[in-house]
This record gives C-alpha cells, structure tokens and sequence, in this order.
C-alpha cells in the first residue's frame, strides 16, 4: 500500500503552527480596533464637549487644558493605527508565505495524483486486475492484493479531496490577503489625516505656551491657588466622612467614637460587599463624559513642573448634564461647599462616593438611591461654558482611585 509521505505530518504541524499564531494575531488586531474606536469616540466628544461652544472666549489656562488632552489622545490614536498598521503588515508577511507554501503544497500533490492517474489507467482493464490475482502463490497474498487494489483506489480518491481543499485554502487566503492589504491601507490614509489634525493642535498649543511663559509666575500662582482651594474642599470632605463614622460609632453603641471606621451593620456590609464585588463594572456618573483631570499626582499641562494632587477625577460632561449615583446607597450628606457649589455624597456600606459641582439637587440626606438614579444637576460655568463635575470614591477617609471601580473610565 502507498504511504503517505512524512511531509504531510510536517504540514500539518505548520498549519497548527501558523493556525495558532494567526488567531492570536487576529485578537489582539481586535483588541486594537476595539481600542482605536474607543479613542476615536473620545476625540469626537471632546470636540463636542470642550469645542463645540464658539460663543464663548475661553481663557488661556482653559484652552490649553483642552488642548493638552486633545493633543494626548490624539497622539494615542496615532499610536494605536500604527500598531494596527504594523500588526497588519506581519499578518500579510505570515498570509503571503502560506500562500507559497500552499502553491508548492498543491503542485507536489498534483504532479503525485498525475502519476497515480496515469499507473492506474496502464492497469485500469479488468483483465490485468484478474491476472494480478490470480498470479498470487496462495490464497492469503490474493487476499492481500485484493485490500491492496481497494485502499490505493481510496488513497487516490482522499488525495483527490486534499488538492480540492488546498485549492479552497488557498483562495480563501489570498482573499484575506487582499483585504488586509486593503484595510492597511485605510489605516495608514486615517493616521496621515490625524497627523495633519496633530500637527495644527501642536502648533496651537505651542502659541499658548510661548504667551504664557511670558508671565510664568502669574499662571504658576493660579494654578497653586487651585490647588488650594481642591485640597480645601478635600478637608471639608474628609470631615463630613469623619463626622460620618463617629456618628455611626455612637449609634452603635461604642465607648470610643475616635474610630476611623464605620459601625456596620448587617445590611451595611451585604451592601459594601455588593459595592466592592461591582469593581471595575461601575457605570460613569455621568450619561457623557470625558476625564479631563485624573486621580492622584500628576505635572500641571499647564506649567508641567507644578505638580497638582487630584483626589478624584474631572469629567467633562454637556450642559444641563445630571450627575447619576454609581450605585445602591443612602444619602450621606448634601453639602453646600463655599465656592464650590453642592455636594452629594452616598454611603456604600464603609464606601463613599461624592459628587461635586452642582448646581441643583434632586435628594437629600437619608434618601435610599438605586444605580444611575439622577441625584442632581451639574454646574455649568457661565464665563467659559464649561460643564464639570468632580466624582470621588472613599473607603472610610481613604480616596480609591475612580477608574479602577468605574468601567473604562
């Protein structure tokens, strides 16, 4: 009987081979695609909710801002497409070698079914087939001869099948291959677009920063300013917590109040358990919004080397926005802090999420909230047009950062 040629088994072990690293080329191409739309999605909402306002004559220190993180997600869609690009161009180096290999593949297997067809037809008469077995010694070998004559009739019909498979892949290959071309394309047409939009952003942002260099200690001493004015509102925050836990020591029952933990009760902590086991699956505060400030310490985009101390996040969000609960809780406190409009604040067990910048409140304190309940409207700043509300998380007084509780924040 003819065996199947130890090239076959080699084949294969390619084709597994180069199976395995094309799905993994295709998921993380995926992942890419997923990502550049996220970025695309952003660069769209900020143009809506950071530029869309022309009425309004934004001050230099705002613009920047904006600029700033234009120009840094911008430059992370860049990336992104480039990366897509680059993936791509491996993706077709791996297509176009199995396209060779699957061309020499399907030669050898022709020419060997050629030879196959051109034996069989040399002994296809019955006659010769009578005389092979009856030209046997004994009954065994024509038993033999006979298993013999079936299987190579079926090995020429499977080698039939194979070359019909090939042929299959290799047209299914080079269609992929015209599309990965075609897609590479594309990427690289968008990504010369963005860098064009990059390019007039950079230059935007670096007539700003000559205009503020000019009087540096001006805009240094606004900033720092700021920053005093957050960190008060932070303090005002942590007191209320305080006040908060004391209150809750006292209920309880406790001698000491000075804990900097909550009393919990049963039911407190089913809910804290529930908040904690949302990590990371929070919805946004918002129903629109962008980061335009994030948690923890992080250079000035406008004097980099002032450093600002963020407890929360910022979100930028479109005028009349409402700012929503993330989740399940109590109504902790509405504060009225001094130039800083309202705040609301939820209780999540020993959790607190707050909300700050608003200029209407829809609840009030000892209110039971649900997931995405409206609690409030957000400040909407006349002099630039800007809407921005403040979202924190707490455990006890400890800030958490936002994104690590909020989905894709």
């Amino acid at each position: 009987m003819p065996q199947k040629p130890s090239y076959h088994i080699s084949f294969l072990w390619l084709l597994l081979l180069c199976s395995t690293l094309t799905f993994s080329q295709s998921k993380k191409q995926q992942e890419l695609e997923e990502r550049r739309q996220e970025l695309r999605k952003e660069i769209q909402q900020i143009n809506e909710l950071l530029f869309a306002n022309k009425t309004k004559q934004k001050s230099q220190t705002s613009l920047i801002e904006d600029i700033n993180y234009k120009v840094n997600v911008r430059k992370n869609l860049i990336k992104v497409t480039n990366q897509q690009a680059n993936l791509l161009t491996r993706e077709i180096n791996t297509n176009q070698n199995k396209i060779t290999e699957l061309r020499d593949e399907l030669k050898t297997l022709k020419d060997n079914y050629a030879k196959m067809i051109l034996t069989s037809y040399k002994s296809k008469s019955e006659q010769s087939r009578i005389m092979f077995l009856l030209s046997s010694t004994n009954f065994k070998q024509a038993y033999k001869r006979i298993q013999y004559i079936n299987q190579y009739a079926n090995y020429q019909k499977e080698q039939g099948e194979m070359i019909k498979t090939k042929t299959a892949e290799l047209q299914a290959t080079n269609q992929a291959l015209l599309k990965q071309k075609e897609d590479k394309q594309k990427l690289i047409e968008e990504n010369r677009v963005a860098q064009r939009q990059l390019e007039s952003e950079l230059k935007q942002h670096e007539n700003l920063m000559a205009s503020i260099k000019k009087n540096l200690s001006n805009y240094t001493a606004q900033i720092r300013e700021k920053q005093q004015e957050a960190d008060r509102i932070d303090r005002e925050i942590e007191k209320i917590i305080r006040d908060a836990i004391a209150a809750s020591n006292k209920k309880a029952g406790k001698a000491s109040t000075s804990s900097s933990n909550f009393a919990l009760t049963p039911e407190d902590k089913v809910l804290a358990s529930n908040f904690v086991a949302s990590k990371g699956k929070l919805p946004w505060p918002v129903e629109k919004g962008i980061v335009t400030v994030r948690y923890g310490k992080q250079p000035s985009p406008i004097v980099p080397t002032v450093m600002i101390q963020s407890s929360g996040v910022r979100i930028a969000t479109e005028k009349n926005a409402k700012a929503r609960a993330v989740f399940k809780g109590k109504v902790m406190r509405v504060q009225a802090i001094r130039h800083g409009n309202l705040t609301v604040m939820i209780q999540h067990g020993n959790y607190i999420t707050s909300y700050t910048n608003l200029s209407k409140v829809y609840v009030k304190t000892g209110d039971n909230i649900t997931t995405k309940q409206e609690i409030g409207e957000i400040f909407t700043n006349p002099a630039d047009g800007k809407t921005v509300l403040r979202f924190s998380v707490f455990k006890e007084t400890k800030t958490q950062n936002p994104a690590d509780w909020v989905y894709k924040m």
